[in-house]
């Protein structure tokens, strides 16, 4: 583990439960964005884990684990969010019970206040289908702010070479509908730079990734991709949606 990565674990495990204001936080973005916009992404988790300690985590949705993996090296501890909205590929939850049997990490499921049952008999039965937006607030919007209310800065594996919607992701941005941090490791990678990762890192993968899901959200919204179509097209396929809310 290098010097940083040694800093950073020390500080993860012992920083104070005391957030930091909005100002000090935009502050801190306005510093150090431009700062690591090159930097590797060991060390922009490094830098991450030493500037927030345990008021930082990591966020995942188990497509694969490769930013868990990277954290786990750098920060062994670190709290992975995860959102189980309830419609779930059974392959999703395998690979997330993987991952927290696997690294070394704290992996913490975040759940909706409703269970799918109770959200039908209010909103009515397959609120995917009839209002997706509203679906996807319910089940991830909100239960994501919630469960970052203890934190100052958020991880993701947001990626530019993802979609067009997600080219100017920063690497450390302004999370201004939370009031956090958002830091985005790998969002310089290309999809032949996580492939290479994964393959030299043994890392897990959802096996969802190899049977034509190159973009995996929840089962009843999404589709196999045609070999060669945007990876990204079988999420809500047909609606003209292309986000869930969480990075816009």
């Amino acid at each position: 583990m290098s010097t940083l990565a040694t800093t950073a674990a020390r500080a993860f495990r012992g920083a104070t439960t005391t957030g930091r204001s909005s100002e000090e936080l935009r502050e801190i973005v306005s510093h150090w964005g431009a700062e690591l916009e090159l930097a590797p992404a060991e060390h922009i988790i490094e830098w991450a884990a030493a500037t927030f300690g345990e008021r930082f985590c990591i966020t995942s949705s188990m497509g694969d684990a490769v930013l868990a993996h990277l954290a786990a090296k750098v920060v062994p501890g670190v709290d992975v969010v995860f959102l189980d909205t309830g419609y779930h590929f059974i392959e999703t939850i395998g690979t997330r019970d993987a991952v927290a049997a696997t690294l070394d990490v704290n992996l913490i499921t975040i759940a909706p206040v409703q269970s799918v049952e109770e959200q039908d008999a209010q909103y009515g039965k397959d609120l995917f289908r009839t209002d997706p937006d509203l679906c996807c607030k319910l089940r991830k919007v909100t239960p994501l702010a919630e469960s970052l209310s203890g934190y100052d800065a958020w991880a993701t594996g947001l990626r530019r070479a993802e979609t067009h919607n997600r080219v100017i992701a920063p690497v450390i941005g302004w999370d201004a509908k939370r009031g956090k941090v958002k830091v985005s490791p790998i969002a310089r990678w290309s999809d032949q730079q996580v492939e290479r990762y994964i393959a030299e890192n043994g890392v897990l993968v959802n096996p969802l990734a190899y049977d034509g899901y190159p973009s995996i959200g929840c089962a009843p919204c999404t589709r196999r991709v045609a070999p060669g179509d945007d990876p990204r097209s079988g999420r809500w396929a047909g609606t003209g949606k292309t986000e869930c809310g969480i990075h816009s």
